[in-house]
């Protein structure tokens, strides 16, 4: 049997009886002869609401016939069902919303859409340009929000697919076609939920634009959703505003030049803390006895961490001077560094390569410098064995 789709005709229809001509899963996937509970389609989510006081947790389109999975089984052969109104009301406004930027980025930079999704908390739309700059974003919005503002008619008709002219997007449909109409603006076939108006779709506001799939992807809100974020927008820009200490349009200029000047001062700990490290490896080579061959060596152990920046420029200070070896050992994750003079008699990168193949490690490096990990600290202890 055909499910009748009575939200084709009526998206602001929330309550309505019908007849259960079929059941499934112990009575919590049941089939009406109508329903105005929409199935998720087109990037539009599906309603919840209640039937005989049951929860509508998911309306699935099958077709001919729609699918209302239920929280918990009913017996009744007629259904008194009430859809969600709120969550309606939002998906209505997203929908249409999203006919309207996607009319508006057609109109001013042949940006058509090729793509729409509706989350929880936001909406997006792929097209097909290349990119679009903020002075074109701006002005999409505007021209979206002006023509909102103008509460321009939004009408459905039915009308037949070899005689709907005038669609923003090619349908490859036939037979019957439901065509959204936005007065003067825009005509689309669709099968989603949409206000009576344009003024009802609320404030439109583009959050974000990226690169996505080879085009654009826009991230944007309207009505509630859209107070509710510009809301939380400026909440957290006024806290950063304050613990700043300067008016809210200051605040960007603030952190940028307070982000500089950071950036600039790690800059100078990360120069003075390679300095001091290297420094500390000559005090290390300094207090060094030399070994068989006038070799001076160090080891370093670490029970946990990396082979960092410091601990490498601690072994360049050591093998600054004439006939070094240094070698640090981390345990946990098990990893090894190799560094020696140029006079050393050994090639770092070689050395350190054959005893990591030897117990399945990788690794190596140039003829002063190399490093590895290993799969356990038994294996590290044996490549410290192994090494000169």
């Amino acid at each position: 049997m055909v499910t009748e789709r009575l939200y084709y005709r009526d998206s602001y229809l929330t309550e309505f009886t019908a007849i259960v001509v079929a059941a499934a899963d112990d009575g919590r996937r049941v089939y009406f002869n109508r329903t105005a509970f929409y199935p998720a389609s087109g990037g539009q989510p599906h309603d919840t609401g209640t039937v005989n006081g049951v929860r509508v947790v998911e309306v699935i389109d099958e077709g001919d016939r729609i699918a209302h999975v239920l929280a918990g089984p009913i017996d009744d052969a007629e259904a008194r069902c009430r859809v969600d109104w709120a969550r309606r009301l939002d998906h209505m406004q997203q929908h249409t919303g999203q006919h309207l930027l996607s009319a508006v980025l057609d109109e001013l930079y042949e940006a058509r859409t090729v793509g729409f999704h509706m989350s929880a908390d936001y909406s997006t739309i792929d097209v097909s340009a290349d990119s679009l700059n903020p002075a074109q974003v701006i002005r999409a919005e505007e021209r979206a929000n002006a023509i909102a503002l103008e509460n321009r008619p939004v009408t459905v008709s039915f009308e037949d697919s070899g005689a709907a002219l005038g669609l923003r997007k090619p349908s490859d449909r036939e037979g019957v076609l439901r065509i959204i109409t936005i007065a003067g603006c825009d005509r689309t076939a669709c099968g989603g939920t949409h206000v009576r108006a344009t003024g009802e779709i609320g404030p439109i506001l583009i959050r974000k634009v990226e690169r996505a799939h080879g085009g654009t992807r826009i991230e944007f809100l309207c009505g509630m959703r859209a107070v509710r974020r510009a809301r939380a927008d400026y909440d957290a820009l006024s806290r950063i505003a304050r613990s700043l200490t300067v008016p809210l349009d200051d605040a960007p200029a603030v952190v940028a030049a307070r982000n500089e000047a950071l950036a600039a001062s790690e800059k100078t700990v990360r120069k003075l803390s390679a300095e001091l490290a290297r420094a500390r490896g000559r005090e290390l080579y300094a207090a060094a006895a030399a070994g068989p061959g006038g070799l001076r060596r160090h080891m370093e152990r670490i029970a946990s961490g990396a082979l960092d920046e410091d601990l490498r420029a601690t072994a360049q200070g050591f093998t600054a001077g004439s006939k070094a070896v240094f070698i640090a050992a981390v345990e946990e994750p098990a990893s090894v560094l190799l560094a020696v003079s140029a006079d050393a008699g050994i090639h770092a990168g070689n050395a350190l390569k054959a005893a990591l193949a030897a117990c399945g490690g990788r690794g190596g490096g140039s003829a002063q410098a190399a490093q590895g990990s290993l799969p356990s600290k038994e294996a590290l202890e044996a490549v410290l064995a192994a090494l000169p």
